[in-house]
């Protein structure tokens, strides 16, 4: 993950640093954070969006916090190995739940494969707009 994946909606209900830690929640889910992986600095966030870095380092300490990261003093903030994979398996849940949903209101497994893509192209594009 890179400091420009990242980005803040000005539009949405939520603060900034809940934007911030939903978002590098959601790049585990994806598989585009893997364990291990160190997380951009939260200076380099914080004048990549213009914020202040007191907002980053509370999305960062929120994300110690769940688990989720760990900081190495002088080093760093890393995703930590266990909850990466425990991402990755919360996500197969979803899809399961909501797959098992879609089914059960009669919809075939195309529909259903082509409402995610469409839903994922729509969040791409709204990515790209802001």
């Amino acid at each position: 993950m890179n400091k420009s994946t990242l980005f803040v909606d000005d539009d949405s209900a939520l603060p900034v640093y809940e934007q911030l830690r939903e978002q590098v929640k959601a790049a585990l889910s994806r598989g585009e954070l893997r364990r291990g992986e160190q997380l951009p600095s939260v200076r380099d966030v914080a004048a990549s969006l213009g914020i202040n870095p007191n907002t980053v380092n509370r999305a960062y300490a929120e994300l110690e916090r769940d688990g989720i990261v760990a900081t190495k003093r002088g080093r760093g903030t890393f995703v930590t190995p266990k909850r990466a994979s425990a991402e990755v398996g919360r996500l197969l849940q979803i899809a399961e739940r909501f797959v098992a949903h879609a089914r059960s209101l009669g919809y075939e497994s195309q529909q259903i494969v082509g409402a995610v893509r469409d839903q994922v192209q729509r969040a791409r594009q709204m990515r790209r707009d802001t």
